[in-house]
């Protein structure tokens, strides 16, 4: 299943999903996620599109202060991320990736599938609630948050007894499951 990646500040930023095109890494990122929770007494969890917007942020200031150039940012999910450069021109390969599946269905976080799609199920909000649980101390991971919400919005098509192929997040606390057009 492929996507179309968003850019964040113009750099293409790949979230938990892989190029088509070949790269190699130029750094490694630290997002410094923790030093926001450090500020407010723990109190933010960010949503994925702030800690994928962090990264390519933090990806722009190591690459300017150590004068390295980049072409894209790819989010593992995980706390680092790499900036990386590509080994060939874009061509019509240029903002495309392959997404992850996770239980079973593709995810297209802060992508776009390349296939015409209905929303089947909205899962909105609620994403934060193990942020409240542990009075929010529990800075999740990308990965963990993305889960969260493949999670909800499977118990949600499945109580609403409607199939879903994939699950598309963009940004905020809101997440759809979607069904591919034939």
């Amino acid at each position: 299943m492929n996507a179309r990646v968003e850019k964040i500040q113009g750099i293409e930023t790949y979230v938990m999903c892989e190029p088509l095109r070949a790269y190699e890494t130029v750094f490694e990122i630290a997002s410094g996620a923790k030093a926001a929770s450090l500020f407010t007494g723990g109190v933010v969890n960010e949503g994925v599109s702030e800690k994928a917007a962090q990264f390519v942020r933090r990806a722009s200031k190591d690459g300017k202060k150590d004068n390295k150039v980049f072409d894209a940012v790819v989010i593992s999910g995980s706390k680092t991320a790499i900036a990386v450069k590509f080994k060939e021109d874009a061509g019509a390969n240029k903002g495309l990736a392959k997404v992850r599946k996770i239980d079973g269905l593709a995810v297209y976080i802060m992508n776009e599938p390349l296939l015409d799609y209905e929303t089947v199920v909205d899962a909105s909000g609620g994403v934060k609630a193990k942020s409240y649980l542990t009075s929010g101390i529990v800075n999740n991971s990308i990965e963990e948050d993305v889960e969260q919400f493949v999670r909800r919005v499977k118990k949600e098509a499945t109580e609403a007894k409607r199939p879903i192929d994939a699950i598309v997040y963009s940004s905020g606390k809101r997440a759809i499951g979607i069904k591919f057009k034939e």
